[in-house]
């Protein structure tokens, strides 16, 4: 049984995408997402709200490391030596995500959302890249133990949160 989105969505959730939108709208960026654990949830929220969803350009789910590599350009040597759930391969999606789309903006989401031999549930890494300057970036790591709908939901909350600061940083920057 699907349990991700059952209960709905946290109100704070959906301000915060509405957050996103409308600052990515504000400065007419274009965002994209790289998705492994969350499966596509991001994309799909920032296609969801009425009136913003242009902002998104397009989302890659690549729940395997195949995936990663044909899609996203993820180095077999990142997958192979630091793991999918990696703050390497985390930097390497978003940047990928970048380069294969026409983003201005891109986060991306690899984790464990339940635990398995070797696989510590809850462990999430999360990095955020920016088109230009150097493709400047950013890296997050949350560990939260609490079931694989609160690590997805929380995941949720970590991305966009990271937009939410990649957009705002901009301002600061200019």
């Amino acid at each position: 049984m699907a349990e991700a989105l059952a209960p709905p969505l946290p109100d704070d959730i959906d301000r915060l995408a509405q957050d996103v939108l409308r600052e990515a709208c504000e400065r007419r960026l274009m965002l994209a997402t790289a998705e492994s654990c969350t499966g596509g949830l991001l994309a799909s929220l920032l296609t969801d709200i009425p009136g913003a969803s242009h902002a998104f350009e397009r989302g890659f789910v690549t729940y395997t490391d195949e995936a990663k590599h044909e899609l996203l350009g993820v180095p077999m040597a990142i997958l192979n030596t630091d793991g999918a759930v990696s703050e390497a391969a985390a930097v390497a999606m978003a940047e990928g995500a970048i380069r294969r789309s026409k983003a201005d903006l891109a986060v991306s989401i690899t984790g464990f959302t339940e635990d398995a031999p070797g696989q510590p549930g809850g462990l999430v890494h999360f990095a955020c890249a920016r088109r230009g300057a150097g493709g400047a970036r950013h890296h997050v790591q949350r560990f939260t133990p609490a079931g694989r709908a609160e690590v997805r939901l929380g995941a949720l909350r970590v991305a966009l949160a990271l937009l939410r600061d990649a957009l705002l940083e901009l301002d600061r920057a200019a």
